[in-house]
């Protein structure tokens, strides 16, 4: 980049000292016009949660909000009505990181899997990520994991099948990295407690030891983003300046070196308070209404 939007050597990213809001803003939606690789993808409005049925007319819609701007989506689940999702952007010729969720419950699992493989044979998965953080959750044993992945590449010889989870996983269990057929890793400079002006260098580091141990798979980051509204946790603050300048560092690094990326998340969400605390609701570049917050 040239003129006002300088890079800070020391920081390896935009030196945003000089900018105004407006400056920001303009950027943000600048990178956006031009259509980022991919997005995280949930389908709920205001009052809704998952175990919620969703409808397709939903579905439509809110994609429709977020489809001029990106590549992919990516989903979460193949079951309450989540599993129309990928149908609905393939009709807008995006595609598809598709979630099966995993978890303690062994019979949802199941219907999860089937779902799973079902939308990949009918056409509409370009990568299924079977399970994400059921290791960091601790949620399945990595024997369980395993099973679950092998039977998905067994069953879709040619599709990409991997699993989604902290970068760090991938370092402490290589035979998770030799079952994935993508390495997709999420990157949270926010929950790791680093401050704004380094989360730049942070995340192209937590991309590094990635690599050190992908075994020469390709990397793609599943999960990254900053909220914009929230309590303070330590270093990290929330606030529309902060996740517009992370948001716009992340993805001038991500053209820069050919990264692909999924930001988290389309819209804001009201039931993850429940999980994350205030925070949770507030990461998207859409507000709960589907505006665009920036």
């Amino acid at each position: 980049m040239s003129g006002k939007y300088s890079v800070n050597k020391f920081l390896a990213g935009i030196d945003f000292s000089s900018l105004s809001y407006e400056d920001k803003s303009v950027l943000l939606k600048k990178i956006l016009d031009n259509g980022i690789h991919g997005i995280s993808f949930s389908p709920y409005i205001d009052g809704q949660e998952p175990g919620d049925q969703i409808c397709e007319a939903q579905i439509a819609q809110r994609l429709s909000i977020i489809e001029p701007y990106t590549n992919w989506i990516r989903t979460f689940s193949c079951v309450e009505g989540n599993e129309i999702a990928p149908r609905v952007a393939k009709q807008s010729n995006l595609k598809t990181m598709v979630g099966v969720s995993l978890g303690s419950d062994k019979e949802k699992n199941e219907i999860e899997l089937i779902n799973g493989i079902d939308l990949a044979k009918n056409g509409y998965v370009d990568i299924l990520a079977v399970g994400n953080e059921v290791l960091l959750r601790g949620d399945l044993s990595k024997e369980e994991l395993l099973d679950y992945i092998k039977r998905a590449k067994q069953a879709l010889p040619d599709i990409d099948v991997s699993y989604v989870d902290a970068y760090f996983q991938f370092e402490d269990h290589p035979d998770v990295v030799d079952a994935c057929d993508v390495i997709l890793v999420n990157c949270y400079p926010f929950w790791e407690n680093c401050p704004v002006e380094y989360s730049l260098l942070y995340i192209k580091e937590m991309y590094r030891r990635t690599v050190n141990v992908a075994k020469g798979k390709k990397i793609i980051i599943s999960e990254t983003g900053w909220p914009s509204t929230g309590s303070v946790s330590g270093a990290t603050v929330p606030s529309y300046e902060n996740a517009m300048q992370y948001f716009i560092n992340v993805y001038s690094w991500a053209e820069e070196e050919g990264i692909e990326i999924f930001y988290f998340s389309s819209f804001d969400e009201s039931w993850k308070v429940g999980d994350e605390g205030d925070v949770g609701a507030y990461w998207g570049l859409w507000d709960k209404d589907g505006r665009l917050k920036y």
